[in-house]
């Protein structure tokens, strides 16, 4: 008997795949220091916990509405707006098992087999995957390195619009590589997506996860708020990556169809957790805070470190919690080209565990620079001051 061959162009978040080997590494007896995975080490406020307990206590653990249950939509609707400036309606709201699941039901949508989906590249690894598997073309736009960080090279993502792009997956505060569009580039993007009449997926995992500055969406530009489903998660703010609860704010012809998908997939999202998404959303927010400090300071440690490494280069990200740091020229003085054998030694010789750029997307032609990525959400401080200077200390002595 034979799988489907669908089958064959499924990819996986290959961060995992890391995160096994360096499993298997621990397990053997050596230490480890956790830079692969971007889950956090932090828990979840008491008060959310205390919140999840109370709705098991109280009953709600059987089915509820495909869409979420009513007080979370009107509590989502009411949030999301507010920090974004604009309004929403209880309606436009369709909650999901996490953010991930926003991805392949907005594909599934509005693109047909065989039409283009433009997506960043390095990118989170889900948004090539689901294209591709589900029969699309996938068609990357890239990075450009600058003074202040990566900029979107608009020009390819131009040229590589035809007539068959249907839609655009933007993520402004950017996993893996921590960029920050400006207000030029995120016009740009709007720009581009109303002269083609394309659909947006603005992925806004990160964009309460910042430490200076302040955000801005898409979907609130001329012309964007009809065309533009916004992926909102609880994972990354409050540290429910394991709750898995998130949602799709959406123009309400896409939201009824994501609706009917929650139905046909999953029946609801697991109800006693979204009961600890409103305790989130309207409980006591100085845990976030409070989280952020923590996260400053493990940002502040890694990227002094990782500048102090022979042929290491990062710019200080103001978001997210990841670094993307230019390997190079360290690659260089080890005498290696594969920046993958580079990833694996690395962690046999000093227990440092990361992603390479290689896990965010297939390489674009002409790219000539190698990258890592480092996430610091699940390691302490005290920790990423011993790992990295392992890793400095493995690379000086080449």
């Amino acid at each position: 008997m034979a799988l489907a061959q669908r089958l064959s162009r499924l990819g996986t978040e290959t961060a995992f795949a890391v995160a096994l080997a360096a499993a298997d590494w621990k397990a053997q007896g050596h230490r480890v220091y956790p830079f692969h995975l971007g889950d956090l080490n932090l828990p979840m406020a008491p008060h959310i916990v205390e919140a999840m307990n109370a709705a098991i206590a109280d009953g709600k653990t059987g089915y509820c509405p495909g869409a979420g249950i009513p007080p979370l939509r009107e509590a989502l609707a009411q949030d999301i707006g507010e920090r974004r400036g604009t309004t929403y309606d209880p309606d436009q709201v369709v909650v999901m098992t996490g953010g991930k699941p926003v991805i392949g039901k907005f594909l599934q949508a509005v693109m047909d087999p065989g039409k283009g989906v433009l997506y960043p590249n390095p990118g989170f690894p889900i948004y090539e995957s689901q294209i591709e598997y589900l029969g699309g073309q996938a068609l990357p736009y890239g990075y450009l390195p600058t003074y202040d960080g990566f900029a979107i090279d608009l020009d390819q993502g131009r040229a590589s619009t035809t007539d068959d792009t249907v839609a655009l997956i933007y993520n402004d505060l950017q996993n893996p590589i921590s960029a920050e569009s400006s207000a030029a580039e995120r016009e740009a993007i709007a720009a581009l997506a109303v002269e083609h009449d394309l659909w947006v997926l603005s992925d806004e995992a990160y964009y309460e996860m910042r430490y200076e500055g302040t955000s801005a969406s898409i979907a609130t530009l001329p012309g964007m708020a009809q065309r533009t489903v916004i992926l909102y998660t609880f994972s990354k703010k409050f540290a429910m990556t394991g709750s898995r609860l998130g949602c799709a704010v959406a123009p309400r012809e896409i939201a009824s169809v994501l609706s009917t998908m929650n139905t046909n997939d999953e029946s609801c999202t697991t109800h006693y957790v979204q009961w600890a998404g409103i305790a989130a959303l309207q409980g006591d927010q100085q845990p976030v805070a409070d989280m952020l400090d923590v996260l400053r300071e493990r940002r502040d440690v890694a990227c002094e470190l990782v500048d102090s490494i022979p042929g290491m280069h990062v710019q200080t990200p103001r978001s997210t919690f990841y670094l993307f740091p230019d390997v190079t020229e360290t690659l260089q003085r080890m005498g290696m080209s594969d920046v993958s054998e580079f990833a694996t030694q690395a962690l046999h010789a000093t227990g440092v565990s990361f992603c390479t750029r290689r896990h965010f997307g297939r390489p674009l032609a002409g790219e000539d620079r190698d990258y890592i990525r480092l996430a610091y959400s699940g390691i302490d401080a005290a920790d990423i001051t011993e790992g990295l200077t392992a890793l400095k200390s493995w690379i000086e002595s080449a």
